[in-house]
């Protein structure tokens, strides 16, 4: 299983940035992909999640702003996250499970100055 992550970057408070997640090694559209963010000296928390019916849920202090997709045909997940701000920062990370355990992408760093 491979998860590699791109479209992390520096953004102005207030901007956007569009995630995106490429999977390949698992049955992609039966699988739940989610996006995580580990920000400096806290815990990973998981973002979104979106499940085989596209099916979404969202962390509560990213409701609003973020919007987790899929594209099945092209293996891909995707963050779309507005309205960012500086706590916002952190490395994202895409994950699913397989074969019962977790699989994790390398991580992409997004800042957002103030």
């Amino acid at each position: 299983v491979q998860l590699q992550a791109s479209g992390g970057g520096l953004v102005q408070a207030g901007g956007s940035l569009r995630l995106s997640c490429h999977a390949s090694g698992i049955n992609f559209g039966i699988k739940a992909m989610n996006w995580h963010r580990q920000a400096p000296g806290k815990e990973r928390e998981l973002v979104a999640t979106i499940g085989p019916d596209s099916n979404t849920d969202y962390a509560d202090s990213v409701k609003g702003r973020f919007a987790i997709s899929r594209d099945n045909a092209r293996r891909m997940v995707y963050l779309q996250m507005n309205s960012l701000n500086p706590e916002d920062t952190a490395v994202y990370y895409c994950n699913t499970q397989n074969w019962g355990r977790d699989f994790w992408g390398k991580g992409t760093q997004v800042t957002v100055s103030s």
